[in-house]
């Protein structure tokens, strides 16, 4: 699924998405506590990465559906 005028792909956007968690999941078994705040600091942005990739690929996958919109979690 991509754009016709070239914008965002849903392999491409998967793919950004997992490495941002892999790139997380490291950074979580770096850190031994007491942490520090450069630690939290990096943390919170790795997770709004990771937070951005998987709305983009929400977005995406929506696309596809009759209204345009993701359903809602049951959880």
């Amino acid at each position: 699924m991509t754009d016709e005028q070239g914008g965002p792909a849903l392999r491409p956007t998967l793919s950004e998405w997992l490495k941002a968690r892999e790139e997380t999941a490291r950074h979580l078994a770096s850190g031994t506590p007491p942490v520090d705040g450069r630690w939290v600091q990096r943390l919170a942005d790795l997770l709004a990465t990771e937070r951005s990739w998987q709305d983009q690929y929400t977005d995406l996958i929506a696309l596809g559906s009759v209204d345009g919109q993701f359903p809602s979690s049951n959880r």
